[in-house]
């Protein structure tokens, strides 16, 4: 049998006769469900419902301009529509690995490291504003769909048509803002306990989380650089790395190697993953940790999946995650990845950055002169 083949027994076995539920899940992870009340679950639970629906019927809150139509395609059980179009593309593409409630434990979720994209902290690594935790915009979710993420569980979708990929990128805008509501009315009726849930705090959660949607299309946000000439992709989208400047090489390795940067204690000294920083965990992860490896395994317990641990890119592999492109690794250089140690390098808001433009340039062709 192929690993594929596999893969896809195992999450058919994991998930019962394979459909995803059509239930969102209780936001329980972390907590122990003995000690949380029926008044405290009935406060989370009716609010959600009531703003953003179901599964099979989303909802979009007043706060919120997301497309509704566009959500009724992604959502519910693969079908097909009244106007003879797939729907429910969700459920077929994404749940069995992000999970129904885009929490990122799908059935096939276990097999895979690093995990899916949990999407409800709002929380993602690949973008290209200035801001570490800005959200990505629609371009970089969609190519994310495209041409997937390579190194990861997270195949390619290039026979998705532009119109169903809109939709999918609208229903993780959906899952994002369903899931940051969700974590405000969890900390609030359990982690606090304050019942009732005030509405006006909670309408303006929901209104920030659509706000910073709005905000990673700003211009203002953007690291969009300009491409040298010798970084430009030919028609099939490859870099002639043979004709890497060594000079400039040079240079990004000494950038590389600079004190500020921080790039050697996790990537190493010659890039191959092996730096001194070796105990590192992202967001999603962290929450498991705690000062003990017993304390650690009774916290992990509340959660979903075990914790595990971040991995430095050992850039001998060549198609770094986030896209292999020379911009897209500049995009990694300059405002790091999102939720992970991997910091930003060039200038962000409040900060000058330890890497000018020209100065990230020359680490690009650093690392992939590895892969030559």
């Amino acid at each position: 049998m192929s690993r594929i083949a596999a893969i896809l027994s195992m999450i058919f076995l994991l998930s019962g006769c394979g459909a995803p539920s059509d239930t969102f899940r209780r936001p329980t992870e972390g907590y122990d469900p003995a000690e949380v009340s029926d008044r405290q679950w009935e406060a989370i639970d009716e609010p959600l419902v009531r703003l953003f629906g179901t599964p099979d019927e989303p909802l979009v809150p007043d706060e919120v301009e997301l497309d509704l139509a566009k959500l009724q395609t992604a959502a519910g059980p693969p079908r097909w529509n009244t106007s003879g179009e797939e729907a429910g593309l969700y459920r077929r593409h994404c749940a069995s690995c992000h999970g129904i409630s885009g929490d990122g434990a799908g059935a096939a979720a276990l097999l895979l490291n690093p995990y899916p994209r949990d999407f409800r902290p709002g929380l993602f690594k690949y973008h290209r504003s200035i801001s570490g935790w800005a959200k990505p915009t629609d371009e970089d979710l969609d190519r994310t769909i495209r041409e997937g993420n390579i190194g990861t569980g997270m195949p390619a979708f290039p026979d998705l048509t532009d119109a169903q990929r809109e939709s999918l990128v609208e229903y993780v805008k959906y899952l994002t803002i369903r899931g940051e509501t969700e974590r405000f009315l969890a900390e609030t009726a359990i982690d606090q306990k304050m019942l009732p849930v005030d509405r006006y705090e909670l309408e303006d959660t929901i209104a920030f989380a659509w706000e910073d949607w709005n905000d990673a299309t700003s211009p203002s946000q953007s690291s969009d650089p300009t491409v040298p000439e010798d970084l430009q992709p030919d028609a099939d989208g490859r870099i002639d790395l043979s004709s890497l400047d060594e000079e400039s090489i040079r240079r990004g390795f000494e950038f590389y190697k600079d004190e500020n940067a921080r790039c050697v204690e996790c990537h190493g000294p010659e890039g191959r993953g092996d730096g001194e920083q070796t105990d590192l965990y992202d967001e999603w992860n962290k929450p498991k940790r705690r000062a003990t490896e017993e304390a650690t395994r009774a916290r992990e317990a509340l959660y979903r999946l075990p914790i595990i641990q971040a991995r430095p890119r050992d850039f001998a592999e060549g198609a770094p995650r986030g896209g292999s492109l020379p911009v897209e690794l500049y995009h990694r250089i300059h405002v790091g990845i999102g939720g992970t140690v991997m910091p930003a390098a060039g200038p962000t808001a409040g900060s000058t950055g330890v890497l000018t433009e020209s100065q990230i340039w020359d680490v690009v062709r650093y690392v992939l002169s590895h892969s030559r």
